[in-house]
């Protein structure tokens, strides 16, 4: 099957209301290809899950600023004071998660886990609505998997099957969110033959993914 796409193809899967988990790290290792398009495209209503919205004029901050987005699933949004204000203004529904957490429950739904037990969180406001496990004395959160109905990441180098490398801290949350969605978009910074990337250089196998965008 050849998972190519072009930029449209891929977007017809991206539709109003979704949930859609992104990767990248302050914009580090984020599809700004994709970012765009979807923003090109008005999307709207969408849930983001991600580990932060980066900044006003760079990766998923933008759809922030454009108001693509109805609520964020996130770690924390400090270098975005955009996405504050409309927090504060009630225009968007902003539900914090320490960050060790968020990859915990979006590995546990790529794993197909129930749910993760952890101690973060215990005697704080992140534990209100949760249920809450005493093991051996100690109580822990129960915090449930995180799945979205597509994954936008990016690849450092892909190849035309779909397996990637990622360069260096570019790899961050994108290794998870490849595993814990529907679909699988990956924006490709360098597209090469099948074979041409060392198989212990792959840090997302071809499984995963199912549209490539060059």
């Amino acid at each position: 099957m050849n998972k190519i796409k072009t930029l449209d193809q891929a977007l017809d899967n991206i539709k109003d209301g979704m949930t859609i988990a992104v990767g990248g790290f302050l914009g580090v290792g984020t599809p700004e290809k994709l970012i765009d398009a979807v923003i090109a495209k008005g999307v709207k209503n969408i849930t983001l899950v991600c580990n932060d919205t980066a900044f006003p004029d760079k990766g998923i901050g933008k759809w922030v600023v454009n108001k693509n987005v109805s609520k964020v699933i996130i770690s924390h949004i400090g270098t975005n004071p955009e996405t504050g204000r409309q927090m504060n203004a009630g225009e968007l529904e902003v539900e914090l998660v320490p960050q060790g957490t968020l990859a915990e429950r979006v590995r546990a739904a790529g794993a197909g886990l129930g749910g993760i037990l952890t101690p973060t969180g215990i005697g704080t406001i992140v534990e209100q609505g949760k249920q809450k496990m005493t093991i051996d004395g100690k109580d822990y959160l129960l915090e449930l998997p995180l799945k979205a109905d597509i994954a936008l990441i990016k690849g450092s180098i892909v190849d035309k099957k779909g397996n990637v490398y990622y360069n260096k801290a570019t790899r961050n949350f994108n290794t998870l969110m490849a595993t814990a969605a529907d679909l699988v978009i990956i924006e490709a910074e360098k597209l090469v033959e099948v074979g041409e990337i060392d198989p212990t250089d792959v840090m997302t196998p071809s499984i995963f993914v199912d549209i490539i965008v060059e």
